[in-house]
């Protein structure tokens, strides 16, 4: 599904990573109802999704936590060195407070929980776009928690 033909400035490049083929055939399935949006690549481990993010400096990444090789976490920090201009959009299955928290200081621009994937990753997809920072309705507190909390607690989730 990748092309290498040049795409219309109009369309928005986007670069899925998860291990699972089953999530990525949901994503494709939900991106097929913007055809602004059009898949560049795909990634099945942290230490791919840098090397196709620096090779393709797509819009937007759209990246799991849990990847072998290097932690979507630890690929997020260096996709923000290496394609500074792409978006990324956590889409991911954890809900720790830790984790969430060092989704957005890695990079991250928003984050879908996979419990509310149908419903909310295209609207999670455009709030990021237009430089919004999304957080899923289930995590909403967590996330409003989370900005509150004490700056050096921030720090801690950098460790991640």
């Amino acid at each position: 599904m990748e092309y290498t033909r040049e795409l219309p400035a109009s369309l928005i490049r986007v670069l899925i990573v998860d291990d699972l083929d089953l999530w990525k055939d949901f994503v494709i399935a939900e991106l097929k109802e913007r055809p602004d949006l059009h898949i560049v690549g795909f990634a099945s481990d942290g230490l791919e999704a840098v090397q196709r993010a620096e090779e393709l400096q797509p819009d937007l990444i759209l990246l799991d936590i849990s990847l072998p090789k290097l932690s979507g976490l630890k690929a997020a920090r260096q996709i923000r060195i290496l394609a500074p201009k792409s978006k990324i959009l956590f889409l991911s299955g954890e809900s720790a407070p830790a984790i969430v928290g060092a989704a957005f200081s890695g990079g991250g621009s928003g984050y879908v929980s996979k419990m509310d994937f149908a419903e909310e990753l295209l609207t999670g997809i455009e709030a990021v776009l237009q430089g919004k920072r999304f957080v899923s309705a289930s995590l909403r507190d967590l996330h409003d928690l989370i900005e509150t909390r004490d700056p050096d607690f921030k720090d801690e989730w950098s460790a991640l």
